[in-house]
């Protein structure tokens, strides 16, 4: 599993011009399944990702996690994540899973965290979306579960 992690003040998503999802002070999660994933890789990302100490402490420093400044995830499904521009300059996702496995694992990511008293918010599986935030720092972390990078 892949994730774009991006600390924000806000974000949103909406589907045909209607808002779906929306959060303040918390993590903006683009989340991408590659072909082989199973509970180890979201059990992963969901410990990396509530765990990260991104935000800051009274002090400036980055060293508090979403956790304990009780903020919001906003989930986006985004299979482009695994989209291979190696050779030539046309994206190929083979490594992207198959509808019905990302569906399923991105559901349970998204349990995992609501098990944690995360409070989740989500676009819609497969759909158009159109997506707004503002990047708080900026501040954008990259994960993979197979830790690639």
């Amino acid at each position: 599993m892949r994730a774009v992690v991006q600390r924000v003040t806000r974000a949103s998503v909406a589907v045909d011009g209607k808002t779906v999802g929306q959060i303040e002070c918390g993590l903006l999660v683009f989340l991408g399944v590659e072909v082989g994933d199973e509970k180890a890789d979201l059990d992963y990302l969901v410990g990396k990702i509530t765990g990260l100490r991104i935000f800051e402490d009274v002090d400036g420093k980055m060293n508090l996690a979403l956790l304990d400044i009780q903020g919001s995830l906003l989930v986006i499904s985004q299979f482009t994540l695994l989209g291979d521009v190696k050779k030539g300059k046309r994206p190929s996702f083979v490594r992207a899973a198959k509808p019905e496995l990302a569906r399923r694992l991105y559901q349970e990511f998204i349990e995992a965290c609501r098990g944690i008293n995360v409070p989740v918010q989500t676009g819609i599986f497969q759909a158009e979306m159109a997506v707004e935030l503002v990047n708080d720092g900026p501040v954008t972390i990259l994960l993979d579960s197979r830790k690639q990078f």
